[in-house]
Order: structure tokens, then sequence, then C-alpha cells
């Protein structure tokens, strides 16, 4: 009874972590990180909308793939630019 146990698990391609709605995706690297001449500049609005949704929310970051020190540069950066206007609070 054993045998048949261990044969269902050797089916799923050896994986024993096999989730078939679950599939592996590759770490996000910082792009702040691996660029070091990248500099964050809150007068860009061109660099800094790509931190920005369509609605001209912040993106979290899962999907920015910035490290929680350049998250903070990031969201500190949006407002700043919302302040003197170079960025809209809102966008419709």
């Amino acid at each position: 009874m054993a045998d048949k146990k261990n044969n269902r698990k050797n089916n799923r391609n050896n994986d024993e972590d096999y989730n078939p709605r679950f599939r592996k995706t590759r770490k996000k690297v910082c792009p702040l990180c691996a660029d070091k001449n990248l500099k964050l500049d809150y007068k860009n609005a061109e660099q800094l909308k790509k931190f920005i949704n369509d609605k001209g929310k912040i993106l979290p970051r899962r999907a920015t793939g910035a490290c929680a020190i350049h998250q903070r540069d990031i969201t500190l950066a949006v407002k700043r630019a919302r302040q003197i206007a170079v960025l809209p609070y809102t966008q419709e």
C-alpha cells in the first residue's frame, strides 16, 4: 500500500511541491539596485511614471520589484512630485 502512495507522487514530475495552479516565477530584481547609475529624481516625471499605475496610485513592492529601501525612496519622490505638480494626485 505504501508503494501505491509513492507511485502517485512520482507521477507528478518528481516534484513534491507540485501544484498546477501555482507557477513558480522569477524573483524580481530592484531596478535601482541593478543599475547603479540610475538616480531617482522627483523632477523626472517620465522616470516616476513607471512606479505609479494608470489611476495615479503608487505601485507596491511586489509589482515594482524594488527593495524596501528604494521603495521608500520611490514613495517619497512620487509624493514630492505631486506636491510641486509634476505628477497628478489622480488620473481620470
